[in-house]
């Protein structure tokens, strides 16, 4: 019989995902300005400003997808639907992890932690590489949750865009 902790190592292993780094967010404290301000007439190009950094993430219509994938995974391992859960992960993360160890092991990482009260989505990360993966388009989801029986947990959900052009699960880590 495969242990938790040998399932949570292959799901580790599939997940391949590196610890986040905090991304730069506007403070929660800052209150919008009530008067529109000025326009600005534009610098003339020069040698240091002629390539501005562009000020929308460039990623976050993937980032999107890839969460709201991810999110509706997490709903079937809150419904306890495993079979489906592990069938719609990629084949990488079925090869990995074989549905009868995942059909053991699955329950026994997610009952003791009751239902489901709260869930969050903290942080999404985009990336084009993954240690051990080949290039490809990866996005990572944390997600801050509270279940019944544990107030604060961290669901670490990582996303890639199969050949397909479909978002899909890849690997699960709960915190």
């Amino acid at each position: 019989m495969t242990s938790i902790r040998s399932v949570l190592t292959l799901a580790a292993l599939a997940l391949t995902c590196a610890t986040a780094s905090a991304q730069l967010k506007a403070p929660r404290n800052a209150a919008p300005s009530s008067k529109p301000a000025a326009a600005a007439p534009a610098p003339a190009p020069t040698e240091a400003n002629a390539d501005p950094a562009p000020t929308a993430d460039e990623h976050a219509a993937d980032k999107t997808a890839a969460e709201t994938v991810a999110l509706g995974w997490l709903l079937l391992l809150d419904r306890r639907d495993w079979g489906s859960a592990w069938q719609s992960a990629t084949q990488a993360f079925r090869t990995q992890v074989p549905i009868g160890t995942w059909m053991d092991a699955i329950p026994q990482v997610r009952d003791p932690l009751g239902a489901l009260v709260e869930r969050e989505p903290r942080e999404a990360i985009y990336k084009t590489t993954m240690p051990g993966r080949p290039d490809g388009q990866y996005v990572t989801v944390l997600f801050v949750s509270q279940f019944a029986n544990k107030p604060e947990v961290q669901e670490v959900v990582t996303t890639v865009r199969d050949a397909d052009g479909k978002w899909r699960v890849m690997g699960y880590s709960p915190r």
